[in-house]
């Protein structure tokens, strides 16, 4: 039986459910994937963005506590973050973020 992702330490209820509308079901999948490719699944499944979502992710799957990096670690995860992010807003078959998101809402946006 899959061990529910919020069996990983910082991730709760709220990620279980992030994790499945994104096709992750179970911890073992999580582990596998690792934080930066399954970060970026989340994003390109309509998770939006944020730093400190992403970081709880890293720090977990290393079995530490979400505010446990400083400095010049967390000046590094900061980067890979910006960089997950940006390579999903270049995807064209991921859902969009931010207020292109919100435009094609409305119907105005580029992506339909």
């Amino acid at each position: 039986m899959p061990t529910p992702v919020s069996s990983i330490r910082n991730l709760g209820p709220a990620s279980d459910a992030s994790f499945a509308r994104a096709g992750i079901t179970s911890a073992e999948e999580l582990r596998e994937m690792g934080a930066d490719a399954a970060y970026r699944h989340l994003l390109a499944h309509g998770t939006r963005p944020h730093f400190i979502g992403y970081y709880c992710i890293v720090m977990g799957l290393q079995g530490r506590p979400w505010n446990d990096c400083k400095g010049k670690e967390k000046d590094e995860l900061r980067a890979r973050f910006d960089a997950i992010v940006a390579s999903v807003q270049e995807d064209k078959t991921a859902v969009p973020l931010g207020i292109e998101a919100i435009l094609n809402d409305i119907g105005t946006g580029l992506r339909r």
